[in-house]
């Protein structure tokens, strides 16, 4: 394993945190589903729920629905779901070389895509600011193209004819 875009590509967010499946995650390990599983349940000590989850059938059926063919295949139960503590720990209690040399490629997965996630934060919140700047600026532009409307109409209004006075004296009333 050499880079940690393959890995990066797995990643799913599920329930608002980013979590690899546990098939996903036995594939990098090099173990099956079942000795991931196992070692889970004997060590279930080790992983709290903010580790590790399984995923309710409806989450299930949305991931199967959202990719043309399952990443988990046809199972009895739910996949459990591997937050990157959780796929670090997994790899500690597979206690296989393998398992740890993957590791670190897990863990830099998920660290990119937390900087790619606070990139793209900060460049929304750029946007935003630039958006608004932009309102600004184009309201007033707004305003003061109205105002030379304004003048311009006044100007080419016709003027008002000169008031005539009649001839000889006007008294007043």
């Amino acid at each position: 394993m050499s880079s940690v875009e393959p890995i990066a590509a797995r990643i799913l967010v599920v329930r608002g945190q980013r979590v690899l499946l546990d098939a996903d995650l036995a594939a990098l390990y090099g173990v099956s589903v079942k000795r991931l599983n196992e070692q889970l349940r004997r060590n279930l000590g080790r992983f709290p729920s903010d580790f590790v989850f399984r995923l309710t059938k409806q989450e299930g059926a949305r991931l199967r629905s959202q990719s043309a063919t399952s990443s988990w295949g046809g199972r009895r139960y739910a996949p459990y779901a591997f937050t990157e503590h959780g796929a670090l720990m997994a790899a500690t209690v597979l206690n296989s070389a393998r398992a740890v040399e993957v590791s670190v490629y897990v863990v830099r997965a998920f660290v990119r895509l937390r900087d790619t996630l606070a990139a793209h934060r900060d460049l929304s919140k750029r946007l935003d600011e630039l958006e608004a700047r932009l309102q600004r600026k184009i309201g007033a532009h707004d305003r003061a193209i109205g105002e030379i409307l304004d003048a311009i109409r006044r100007l080419m209004a016709p003027p008002e004819p000169p008031r005539r006075r009649g001839i000889g004296f006007v008294r007043e009333r």
